[in-house]
């Protein structure tokens, strides 16, 4: 197969008419375009990973947008979501991702880490297979052809103290052994090329000192991602239980390393942005859904020129879109510092250097092959389409993409699968389908 792009992002830089061969999954050759070669596809730039999912979610996507009596919360809005949760079965948590994943490469996502804590049955009893709810997120990567890093949750308390989970919690709780059990099922599930297998403690209020300890020598070289400092409250819990912010306490008494993933961190000091940026673990930015449950605004120019890295996710999936996330990660800056493209370290397109610090971030965190159009990469493409055929130069393409109404992803690539055409995936209709079923059914109980 051989795409011919107008122009492409390669890794010494923008590039017009160029011939992208791909072989068996992977990128064959790059060359220029031979004389009056037809361009098959317009702009071409590397797949991104979205580095921050809960993908059952997606099933009340815009459902939790009424307010009560009482004033309304991140927390209010959690115990929601516990309602959601408590009335999924297998086939329907897989229906519900494989929606989501059929969106997310529709955006230009072409890997996700999907932050998994939904594990046993609704009376909170393990399946006999105790990985039964895993295998269903890998059996609707399969089904649409997404890239997957898979992030198993540990989760054993309510809060710090510690304190007893909940009754609506009582689907995500294991022990130590048995969550270790449970990874080393997912691993054996892991045999499509490009499959990881990380695990994610879900936070500090979740997990305490000898279980992060217990995890981290049982489950060595993985990917480790946390849930830290999303909220207020969160912080000043951890302060009332142990004298120290969250981000302090992790750096004090664990080894973080550019292994692990911080979701949110929202709330930092300013010892925090430099401690987080100088360990080299990146920072997962998910910032409409932070926007949604109201979070609050990570500390981007700051951390940036500390020497942070950082990537996108989608979260809650209450919206999914790449260009959205990259846009409202600005935009929140934009809006706190009351100043006008802020995220860029250096002068020139804030578009490209967002997407590409996205690009490394997203990769770095989820265990992904260096994301590049070069010879011996996966052929993991997005190809952007101009309807009016403007002829801006690739960087100016992706602030039209980002910050405009105009580009939009045309098709989509993965280990040279052809899976998004003219905008659609190729299995969108069906998925579609039983995912309105499955919606459908959990609304009506």
């Amino acid at each position: 197969m051989q795409i011919i792009a107008q122009q492409a992002l390669l890794p010494e830089g923008w590039a017009e008419g160029v011939a992208i061969t791909v072989q068996d999954g992977l990128i064959a050759s790059v060359a220029p375009a031979g004389p009056g070669a037809a361009a098959n596809a317009g702009t071409v730039v590397p797949g991104m990973a979205n580095l921050h999912s809960h993908a059952f979610q997606r099933g009340f996507a815009g459902l939790t947008e009424q307010r009560g009596a009482a004033r309304d919360s991140f927390w209010t809005w959690r115990e929601m979501m516990y309602r959601f949760a408590l009335q999924l079965d297998p086939d329907g948590a897989q229906a519900i991702a494989e929606m989501a994943y059929v969106e997310m490469l529709e955006a230009g996502f072409t890997r996700v880490g999907e932050f998994h804590y939904l594990h046993h049955a609704p009376d909170g009893r393990p399946f006999d297979d105790r990985a039964e709810m895993s295998a269903r997120i890998f059996a609707a990567a399969d089904a649409t052809g997404l890239s997957l890093t898979h992030l198993p949750v540990f989760y054993a308390r309510g809060g710090f103290g510690p304190q007893p989970a909940t009754e609506g919690q009582r689907r995500f709780l294991n022990g130590v052994d048995g969550f270790v059990d449970l990874v080393r099922r997912c691993d054996a599930m892991a045999t499509r090329p490009g499959d990881v297998v990380g695990y994610a403690p879900h936070s500090l209020r979740a997990a305490s000192k000898g279980d992060l300890m217990a995890l981290t020598a049982a489950l060595t070289d993985r990917k480790v991602h946390i849930h830290i400092a999303e909220q207020v409250k969160e912080v000043e819990d951890c302060l009332a239980f142990s004298g120290s912010r969250p981000v302090d306490w992790l750096f004090d008494h664990m080894e973080v390393t550019p292994d692990w993933c911080l979701i949110h961190a929202t709330h930092l000091s300013e010892d925090e942005v430099t401690r987080m940026a100088k360990s080299g673990a990146v920072a997962g930015l998910c910032p409409v859904t932070e926007a949604n449950l109201g979070d609050g605004i990570f500390a981007g120019r700051d951390f940036l020129s500390a020497g942070g890295r950082f990537g996108i996710g989608t979260d809650s999936n209450v919206q999914i879109g790449l260009a959205g996330e990259l846009q409202a990660l600005e935009y929140s800056q934009r809006l706190s510092l009351r100043e006008r493209n802020v995220l860029t370290p250096v002068p020139g397109s804030t578009g490209e250097q967002l997407f590409t610090a996205a690009l490394a971030g997203g990769a770095q965190a989820l265990g992904a092959p260096e994301p590049v159009i070069a010879v011996g990469a996966p052929a993991d493409l997005v190809a952007l389409e101009d309807p009016f055929d403007l002829g801006t130069g690739g960087a100016q393409t992706l602030d039209r993409w980002i910050f405009g109404r105009d580009i939009r992803v045309r098709d989509v690539w993965v280990r040279g699968a052809h899976l998004v055409q003219d905008g659609r995936h190729r299995a969108r209709d069906a998925i579609a389908q039983r995912y309105g079923q499955v919606v459908r059914a959990v609304l009506a109980q």
